[in-house]
Protein backbone atom coordinates (compact mmCIF):
# COMPACT_ATOMS: atom_id res chain seq x y z
CA UNK A 1 0.00 0.00 0.00
CA UNK A 2 1.23 3.25 -0.78
CA UNK A 3 0.51 6.76 1.00
CA UNK A 4 -2.17 7.48 -1.64
CA UNK A 5 -4.32 4.66 -1.08
CA UNK A 6 -3.43 5.18 2.57
CA UNK A 7 -4.69 8.68 2.64
CA UNK A 8 -7.43 7.65 0.35
CA UNK A 9 -8.69 4.40 1.86
CA UNK A 10 -7.92 3.83 5.46
CA UNK A 11 -7.50 7.08 7.04
CA UNK A 12 -11.26 8.31 6.00
CA UNK A 13 -12.59 5.39 8.21
CA UNK A 14 -9.76 5.83 11.09
CA UNK A 15 -11.33 9.51 11.33
CA UNK A 16 -15.20 8.25 10.88
CA UNK A 17 -14.75 5.07 13.54
CA UNK A 18 -12.96 7.21 15.81
CA UNK A 19 -15.31 10.25 15.54
CA UNK A 20 -18.32 7.80 16.05
CA UNK A 21 -16.79 6.16 18.91
CA UNK A 22 -15.50 9.01 20.95
CA UNK A 23 -16.73 12.00 18.94
CA UNK A 24 -13.80 14.66 19.40
CA UNK A 25 -11.71 13.52 22.18
CA UNK A 26 -9.27 11.00 20.68
CA UNK A 27 -5.56 10.82 19.59
CA UNK A 28 -4.61 9.13 16.36
CA UNK A 29 -1.32 7.39 16.61
CA UNK A 30 0.40 5.17 14.16
CA UNK A 31 3.43 3.32 13.41
CA UNK A 32 6.60 3.65 11.42
CA UNK A 33 5.36 2.21 7.93
CA UNK A 34 6.29 3.89 5.00
CA UNK A 35 2.37 4.95 3.99
CA UNK A 36 2.29 6.69 7.72
CA UNK A 37 5.25 8.51 7.71
CA UNK A 38 5.01 9.82 4.51
CA UNK A 39 4.68 13.62 4.41
CA UNK A 40 0.88 13.43 2.56
CA UNK A 41 -0.23 11.13 5.44
CA UNK A 42 1.41 13.23 8.06
CA UNK A 43 -0.78 16.37 7.05
CA UNK A 44 -3.44 14.45 6.05
CA UNK A 45 -3.92 13.72 9.44
CA UNK A 46 -2.70 16.93 10.91
CA UNK A 47 -5.48 18.75 9.46
CA UNK A 48 -8.09 16.22 9.75
CA UNK A 49 -7.85 14.15 13.46
CA UNK A 50 -9.10 16.03 16.13
CA UNK A 51 -5.77 14.88 17.62
CA UNK A 52 -2.52 13.34 16.17
CA UNK A 53 1.02 12.51 17.16
CA UNK A 54 3.10 13.12 14.86
CA UNK A 55 5.98 10.69 13.39
CA UNK A 56 8.56 13.28 14.74
CA UNK A 57 6.60 12.85 18.54
CA UNK A 58 7.21 8.78 18.73
CA UNK A 59 9.86 6.83 17.78
CA UNK A 60 9.68 5.08 14.28
CA UNK A 61 8.95 1.61 13.98
CA UNK A 62 10.21 0.99 17.91
CA UNK A 63 7.45 -1.65 19.32
CA UNK A 64 10.18 -1.61 21.88
CA UNK A 65 9.70 1.99 23.38
CA UNK A 66 5.87 1.00 23.26
CA UNK A 67 4.06 1.12 26.95
CA UNK A 68 0.55 -0.43 24.80
CA UNK A 69 0.53 -4.10 25.87
CA UNK A 70 -2.03 -5.69 22.70
CA UNK A 71 -2.27 -8.59 25.03
CA UNK A 72 -3.51 -6.30 27.66
CA UNK A 73 -6.04 -5.10 24.88
CA UNK A 74 -6.89 -8.38 24.23
CA UNK A 75 -7.91 -9.56 27.79
CA UNK A 76 -10.14 -6.41 27.89
CA UNK A 77 -11.68 -7.01 24.16
CA UNK A 78 -12.20 -10.79 25.57
CA UNK A 79 -13.72 -9.72 29.16
CA UNK A 80 -16.15 -7.08 27.73
CA UNK A 81 -19.82 -7.90 27.34
CA UNK A 82 -20.02 -6.66 23.61
CA UNK A 83 -23.78 -7.37 22.93
CA UNK A 84 -25.04 -4.49 26.12
CA UNK A 85 -23.02 -1.71 24.17
CA UNK A 86 -24.78 0.55 22.54
CA UNK A 87 -23.93 4.21 23.67
CA UNK A 88 -20.47 5.62 24.58
CA UNK A 89 -21.52 5.63 28.27
CA UNK A 90 -22.10 1.92 28.17
CA UNK A 91 -19.03 1.52 26.56
CA UNK A 92 -17.17 3.80 29.26
CA UNK A 93 -19.47 1.76 31.70
CA UNK A 94 -17.95 -1.62 30.28
CA UNK A 95 -14.28 -1.07 29.88
CA UNK A 96 -14.03 0.13 33.80
CA UNK A 97 -16.26 -2.64 34.58
CA UNK A 98 -13.97 -5.46 32.45
CA UNK A 99 -10.77 -3.82 33.02
CA UNK A 100 -11.22 -5.02 36.89
CA UNK A 101 -11.34 -8.78 35.52
CA UNK A 102 -8.15 -8.60 34.32
CA UNK A 103 -5.64 -11.15 36.15
CA UNK A 104 -2.95 -9.23 38.52
CA UNK A 105 -0.52 -11.61 36.91
CA UNK A 106 -1.23 -11.08 33.54
CA UNK A 107 -0.91 -7.02 33.98
CA UNK A 108 2.71 -7.46 36.24
CA UNK A 109 3.99 -9.71 33.53
CA UNK A 110 2.82 -6.54 31.29
CA UNK A 111 4.55 -3.82 33.37
CA UNK A 112 7.87 -6.07 33.99
CA UNK A 113 8.35 -6.46 30.29
CA UNK A 114 7.60 -3.13 29.72
CA UNK A 115 10.23 -2.50 31.94
CA UNK A 116 12.40 -5.09 30.95
CA UNK A 117 12.66 -3.53 27.65
CA UNK A 118 13.48 0.19 28.77
CA UNK A 119 16.08 -1.06 30.60
CA UNK A 120 17.72 -2.48 27.99
CA UNK A 121 17.36 0.58 25.51
CA UNK A 122 18.94 1.97 28.47
CA UNK A 123 21.66 -0.19 27.96
CA UNK A 124 21.91 0.10 24.27
CA UNK A 125 21.87 4.02 24.40
CA UNK A 126 18.93 4.20 23.10
CA UNK A 127 18.96 1.44 19.76
CA UNK A 128 16.67 -0.68 18.36
CA UNK A 129 15.99 -3.78 20.46
CA UNK A 130 15.58 -7.06 18.70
Amino acid sequence: MDAQRYIDEVLPIALECGNEMLEEHWTYQQDGARPHIHYLSQKWCIDHFPSFISKDRWPPNSPDWCPFDCSLWNELAKLMNWKKITTKGLLIQEIKHSVKKIEKEKIENSVNDFTKRLRIIKETGGEYVR
